[in-house]
């Protein structure tokens, strides 16, 4: 029997950033072990009252009561990814409104938005619209940073979106394979090329080997 009712939640779209280019440059056993650990690392970074709702491909969808509780859910995911020796990067959007949840999975424009803010964030990078904001109130953690006025496609009324910052935040610098998208830490990268005044990591040689054959296509990234 299929069970629905209204939910009024807020959602936390989150995928990894450069997924199609690990890929590409490592084979889909590699890109499936990095999704097996990427939904480890989800579970590890949940805050109470919320959950891991779906996952389809590389993007996930953590759902929550309380958006404090998200936006911190956000935070750690990133935090914790960012701690993983030669992985991606993860992306996030976060919106709340209600659904239709029926049978677990969700349903309605509050989803659909939540998706569509994730779309705009670069690696890194975990973005709101002002409805999460006005709940979160005036976290001690937490800065928000706004953005401007957004349309999005299928919104019918414009959005306010805003970056989610930390206070006080700190952590080892990393850079970004330019071939496979992987994260790493320059002094541990086994590889580095220079390239139009521009000194380029990577998390193997055969990225290294992959640049060099072609720089015009990766360099400037």
């Amino acid at each position: 029997m299929t069970v629905s009712r209204e939910f009024e939640g807020v959602f936390l779209v989150a995928d990894l950033s450069g997924y199609s280019a690990l890929t590409e440059a490592h084979g889909s056993i590699s890109a499936a072990k990095i999704v097996t650990r990427y939904v480890e690392i989800v579970k590890k970074a949940l805050y109470p009252d919320t959950r891991l709702a779906e996952r389809v491909g590389d993007e996930v969808l953590v759902v929550g009561a309380d958006a404090l509780s998200v936006l911190r859910t956000a935070i750690a995911l990133r935090d914790k990814v960012e701690e993983e020796p030669y992985f991606l990067t993860v992306h996030a959007g976060i919106h709340a409104g209600s659904v239709l949840e029926q049978d677990g999975q969700y349903f309605g424009t509050a989803l659909n938005l939540a998706s569509r803010v994730t779309s705009r964030a670069w690696g890194r990078q975990i973005l709101c619209t002002d409805k999460v904001v006005d709940l979160a109130g005036n976290p001690e953690d937490i800065d928000f940073r706004e953005l401007g006025v957004t349309y999005f496609k299928n919104i019918t009324e414009p959005v306010a979106v805003f970056e989610v910052l930390v206070k006080h935040s700190r952590g080892e610098t990393k850079v970004i394979d330019p071939v496979c998208r992987m994260q790493i830490a320059p002094d541990k990268a086994p590889a580095k090329l220079p390239f139009e005044d521009k000194t380029y990591y990577f998390c193997s040689f055969d990225c290294a080997k992959a640049f060099a054959e072609n720089p015009d296509r990766y360099g400037g990234e």
